[in-house]
C-alpha cells in the first residue's frame, strides 16, 4: 500500500506468516546482528483512498518493551497527533515522534492494558487531523491481533 504515492518503508520485509488481518514480517535493519520482526497492517480511510497508516507492533531489540509505531501520511496535522478508539473506547491521543520522506510516526510503549484491549478488541479506529475540527478516523482490525503478537520472536 503506497501512503500518498509513498511506500511504506518501514513495513517492510518477508512475510512469514498471515495471523488473521495482521502480517508477521521480519528482516534485519542494516547494522543490525538480528532479525527484526513485526505484526503489521497496512489500511486506508474509507471515504478517502490517499489516506493510509501502516501499524507495526514490535519488541524493542533487549525484548523489554512493546512498541506500536503508526506510520501516517505527510500532511497531517501534527500538534493534534494521533487519536485512537477502540471498540467505541477513546482512549485518547499520542504525538507524533517525528517525519520522514514517507510519512510521520506517532509511537507509544504498549502496556499490558493496551496490548489487553487490542488483544479483546474488534476494531481500532486512529485519527489522524487534517484541521483542528477535522479528524479522519481509519479503522484497523483487531482479528488476529492475539496469535500475531504471540508469533512475535
Amino acid at each position: 500500500m503506497a501512503l500518498l504515492g509513498a511506500p511504506a518503508a518501514e513495513a517492510q520485509g518477508v512475510v512469514k506468516s498471515q495471523h488473521g488481518d495482521w502480517q508477521l514480517s521480519c528482516d534485519t535493519p542494516p547494522g543490525a546482528s538480528a532479525e527484526q520482526c513485526a505484526i503489521i497492517q497496512n489500511v486506508t480511510a474509507e471515504d478517502q483512498t490517499n489516506v493510509g497508516l501502516s501499524v507495526i507492533v514490535l519488541k524493542t531489540a533487549d525484548r523489554q518493551a512493546t512498541l506500536l509505531r503508526v506510520l501516517a501520511p505527510l500532511g497531517v496535522l501534527l500538534p493534534n497527533g494521533l487519536g485512537l478508539n477502540i471498540d467505541g473506547t477513546d482512549l485518547g491521543r499520542v504525538a507524533f515522534v517525528r517525519c520522514l520522506p514517507n510519512g510521520c510516526i506517532a509511537e507509544v510503549i504498549m502496556d499490558d492494558d493496551l496490548k489487553a484491549k487490542f488483544a479483546a478488541g474488534q476494531q481500532a479506529i486512529f485519527v489522524v487531523f487534517k484541521t483542528p475540527e477535522e479528524g479522519i478516523g481509519i479503522p484497523v482490525s483487531l482479528i488476529g491481533f492475539s496469535d500475531g503478537y504471540a508469533a512475535l520472536p
